[in-house]
């Protein structure tokens, strides 16, 4: 039976990377869980996926023209990289700062937006803002590249205050301009021409080209402004630096973080209505964003070592995003050990699911938590696990198997089996009706252990993998 050591560790593993297997957790586990957390929090990867190796087998890889590559090589990188949670923070601020292919049509600049959050996703949030701000793919989505001196647009201006940094109910109408009017001259390079060549799509494959910040000094409206009660000559970095100092904005980031990372929380148009599941946490959390300058790794430092999130009462209360539906199992199945071409099409489940990568629904991104189960998308949740969990053909499931018979050489009960299933896939957590109902299936089945055939276990791995605790993390 597991221990309370490895049990805790794969709950950090399943909410800060995409879970782990048994071998995987019994690694780490050779470290205390603070030592864990610290070395997830400050190591690089000892391995990056190779750019050159995903141009190799997948060219469209980085390509202007379309999103697809490139959200199956963000996928690829989730499953192989041995520092998952680097790719796990990307997911974090590309749900909250919601950039699609829909509206901007060009591939790159969303790939190079997922690697910039990926970057500076664990730094200081004053200097994540202006990069987000200086990113040619949100200034194109929230039409910054329109917002001139004497004519502005709103739209950036809203965004960063409702949806990426204070929430709704902190801030004026008259703020929003202000902002807007702080932010003009942050523009694209060459902005007509790359407009021109986008509309054209013309010399494939260069008809759509990556694009570059600019800040065009005689489009900035230099007049004063007041902005949150401070008056000056302001630009976007001092709009910036006066967000960050909001109660508002830590509390924000702060119940973001336990909800991506703890449990679920109401969709964020109705933080204004309804209290925290654990204001206790976010008061604590905002503390620590205070104290470390504005610091995203302690401030997940401190969550991750927290009692509210070590607690037992949490494990498993959220449902799994299809992303991290699909990367988990993956990771678990093994099933591309290099970028094949063809690994779009599993990166197209998670559309299914109704989550597209580099591709959300609106400005708001996507609302999480039970949200993501409907009659129609849990349809496809529980084939895509199930089926993949029972294909034998998989090196991961192989092994798996291999793992489970050779445990079971000496003692062999129905109860034992599924025990051993249930660690393999990484220490999941079932209720006790799951659990009756697992053991029920392999007493028809597997009443012998000469019966643990291929076919056998891999009818339960099935069931284990359309299970509802599967669903969850």
């Amino acid at each position: 039976m597991s221990d309370k050591n490895i049990m805790l560790m794969a709950h950090l593993m399943r909410r800060a990377g995409f879970g782990a297997s048994k071998d995987e957790l019994l690694e780490i586990s050779k470290r205390s869980y603070e030592e864990q957390v610290d070395l997830m929090l400050d190591s690089e990867p000892n391995y990056e996926v190779s750019k050159h190796l995903m141009h190799r087998y997948q060219p469209d890889y980085g390509s202007p023209m379309g999103n697809s590559s490139n959200g199956a090589s963000w996928l690829y990188k989730m499953i192989w990289s041995d520092s998952p949670f680097k790719e796990k923070i990307a997911l974090f601020w590309h749900g909250i700062f919601a950039t699609g292919y829909a509206k901007l049509a060009n591939g790159i600049v969303l790939h190079d937006q997922i690697k910039m959050f990926s970057k500076l996703g664990l730094g200081n949030y004053r200097n994540l803002l202006i990069e987000l701000s200086k990113d040619p793919a949100m200034i194109i989505w929230l039409d910054n590249c329109e917002s001139h001196k004497g004519a502005i647009n709103e739209n950036y201006g809203r965004e960063l205050l409702e949806l990426f940094s204070m929430g709704t109910g902190n801030y004026t109408e008259k703020d929003i301009k202000e902002a807007a009017r702080a932010f003009t001259g942050w523009t694209i390079a060459n902005k007509e021409y790359m407009t021109e060549k986008s509309q054209r799509d013309s010399v494939w494959p260069y008809g759509r080209l990556a694009m570059h910040f600019e800040y065009k000094e005689e489009d900035h409206d230099n007049d004063e402004k007041i902005f949150l009660g401070e008056k000056g000559n302001f630009n976007g970095e001092d709009i910036i630096d006066i967000i960050c100092k909001q109660k508002a904005t830590s509390r924000f980031i702060a119940r973001h973080m336990y909800s991506f990372f703890v449990e679920d929380e109401p969709p964020v148009p109705e933080w204004p209505y309804k209290e925290p599941n654990n204001p206790e946490a976010i008061d604590a959390l905002s503390e620590v964003y205070f104290n470390s300058g504005y610091d995203i790794k302690e401030m997940l430092r401190f969550l991750f070592k927290s009692d509210f999130f070590k607690t037992e009462k949490v494990w498993n209360k959220r449902v799994k995003s299809p992303i991290e539906l699909v990367a988990g199992t993956l990771r678990l199945t093994k099933e591309f050990y290099r970028p094949e071409k063809f690994q779009s099409a599993t990166n197209s489940q998670t559309s299914f699911m109704g989550q597209h990568a580099m591709n959300p629904p609106s400005v708001e991104g996507w609302h999480w938590g039970t949200e993501w189960l409907d009659s129609g998308t849990v349809v496809e949740r529980v084939n895509f696990s199930s089926s993949n969990l029972g294909n034998t053909n998989h090196s991961g499931i192989r092994k798996i198997i291999d793992n489970v018979r050779a445990n079971t050489n000496e003692i062999y009960s129905p109860e034992i089996l599924i025990d051993l299933l249930l660690e393999e896939l990484g220490e999941i957590i079932v209720s006790q009706n799951t659990k009756e109902t697992l053991i029920d299936f392999a007493e028809s089945r597997l009443n012998d252990k000469e019966l643990l055939t291929d076919e056998n276990l891999s009818e339960l791995l099935k069931l284990v993998g359309a299970m509802p605790e599967y669903q969850r993390a």
